[in-house]
């Protein structure tokens, strides 16, 4: 069963008409009913935009370049006792994940720059959402939109389920949280996509995602799908 993606106690969910362009609007996912009992601040926020096929543009490389150079060792190791990135700490610990094993995305990317020695994307949409990720510390995924079937959310995955459809379909432990659409999980939370709907070289319109969690403002994750979808259109 699931709920309504959206929460009375929330703000409305802004448009990019205005500041992001191009009439882009952020929509609420919906939360299965027992999942948003257990996590009532849990939520899923998804944006559709266009994207484009090919090699990261200059601005986008020299944007990461930069980024980088902000990122020191220093940032890397402190991070964790901020307010966003302990917030998804927390919740790892509540769902059975081990942060220190399991690393939060905006954990992994830090130390991924500090092991390549820079911030690395491969190709246009992949620069956008790591930028997204770094610039506010809030997860950001994307999907290939024309694979998804209706809106995104979160529930428990059903005994037998895979990842995906097709030969890389992966099994689901029964009761993993999972992002779904209307036919089966397409990621598992805070981990792998479906290679199936994954967005890559082919994607025509992204399905751009972020998940809130407890002691993250809404106004947080709406702002890194933004700079996502803003860093999309350089």
């Amino acid at each position: 069963m699931t709920g309504s993606g959206d929460d009375p106690g929330e703000p409305p969910l802004g448009s990019g008409s205005d500041a992001h362009g191009a009439g882009a609007t952020l929509d609420a996912g919906w939360i299965d009913t027992d999942v948003r009992e257990e996590f009532p601040q849990l939520r899923l926020v998804s944006v559709v935009q266009p994207t484009l096929a090919g090699r990261s543009p200059k601005e986008l490389r020299d944007r990461l370049k930069l980024l980088s150079n902000r990122f020191t060792g220093a940032h890397a190791i402190t991070m964790r006792r901020r307010p966003i990135p302990q917030a998804y700490r927390v919740f790892f610990r509540h769902i059975g994940l081990d942060p220190d094993a399991t690393r939060t995305p905006i954990e992994a990317a830090a130390l991924d720059r500090l092991w390549r020695g820079g911030f690395r994307a491969k190709g246009r949409l992949e620069a956008a959402v790591l930028i997204g990720l770094i610039e506010t510390g809030v997860p950001v995924w994307a999907l290939d939109d024309d694979r998804v079937d209706g809106p995104l959310g979160i529930r428990p995955a059903q005994a037998g389920e895979r990842l995906g459809t097709g030969e890389l379909a992966s099994d689901l432990p029964e009761g993993r949280l999972v992002v779904a659409d209307a036919a089966r999980p397409v990621a598992v939370l805070f981990g792998d996509l479906a290679p199936s709907h994954a967005a890559d070289r082919s994607t025509v319109r992204a399905r751009i995602f972020s998940v809130q969690v407890a002691g993250v403002p809404s106004i947080h994750v709406e702002e890194a799908l933004w700079t996502t979808v803003e860093a999309l259109a350089l």
